[in-house]
């Protein structure tokens, strides 16, 4: 039951975020006052090949995800729904959206969808169902360079010095795409700052917010018990200790009391021959093996 409530959480947090990242963009866009920088580059193509802006999202995404093959980055279900989702979103709010006349309610569409694009950011994330596949291709980028490109897949080795950063690869990203979109005609302003001035902030008030917890397994429980008899261990006062250790000493060694050992001492050879000691004393020594 609890397996099944949390999957649905899960979901219902990934397309609900989803959606509301459509809902965030076509907001950027109604304002007109400048867009992010992929999203420039979508209204640039758009307003080239005359496609719908959703569609070219779409379209955008499929062909991102195909870079992710020599990349060697595994997607998941949030990753495949990312490119679809989004772009039928944010169609479908376009049509529904009211034209923001004045400056004033432009502003208030530029700022509500900058902090509505938070806000999906740390839903659809959060359900940690798999990254949407612009950040797959920034993270991808960057596990490459520091395994080098023939190198197996998996996180890059604690020897292997760094060639490339998040920060440099995502900035170069951006960067690229912003300006081929606003050579395409894209709008370029100043939302597109504040976007790049508050999304930072923005993700990292909203992803722990939004994420799903693990569920420990049993290993995980295991070490946890572990860790807290440890503790207790520690924790408990010096003459407790010392006074447990003073009784383990009186008691002297176990002795083992199962069948197979008292049958094997019995098999044991133990004659006993006496004879003079060093100090003039008797002394007894046992004929065979130590028992």
């Amino acid at each position: 039951m609890f397996v099944i409530e949390r999957a649905t959480r899960r979901l219902t947090q990934l397309f609900a975020g989803l959606v509301l990242y459509g809902a965030s963009m076509a907001l950027m866009i109604e304002s007109r006052l400048g867009l992010d920088p992929w999203d420039v580059f979508h209204q640039g193509l758009s307003e080239v090949t005359g496609l719908r802006f959703g569609l070219v999202v779409i379209l955008v995404g499929a062909a991102v995800l195909l870079l992710w093959i020599p990349l060697r980055q595994r997607p998941g279900i949030g990753t495949v729904a990312n490119v679809v989702v989004i772009g039928l979103a944010v169609d479908a709010v376009l049509l529904v959206l009211p034209t923001a006349g004045p400056l004033a309610a432009r502003i208030a569409y530029l700022v509500g969808g900058v902090v509505l694009n938070g806000v999906a950011t740390g839903l659809y994330i959060g359900a940690r169902l798999g990254p949407g596949p612009r950040d797959g291709l920034m993270t991808g980028f960057v596990a490459r360079r520091q395994q080098g490109w023939r190198g197996p897949a998996g996180p890059p080795s604690s020897n292997s010095r760094p060639r490339g950063s998040i920060r440099v690869v995502r900035t170069v990203i951006e960067v690229t795409v912003l300006a081929v979109g606003w050579l395409l005609g894209g709008t370029v302003g100043i939302g597109t700052v504040l976007y790049a001035v508050a999304i930072g902030p923005l993700a990292h008030v909203f992803i722990p917010l939004f994420t799903v917890p693990e569920r420990p397994g049993p290993d995980s429980a295991r070490l946890s018990a572990r860790e807290g008899a440890g503790t207790a261990r520690r924790r408990s006062p010096p003459a407790e200790r010392a006074s447990t250790a003073r009784q383990a000493r009186r008691r002297g060694p176990r002795l083992c009391r199962c069948p197979s050992a008292a049958k094997r001492a019995s098999r044991r050879p133990s004659a006993l021959r006496s004879g003079p000691g060093p100090r003039g004393g008797a002394l007894h020594v046992r004929s065979g093996p130590a028992p």
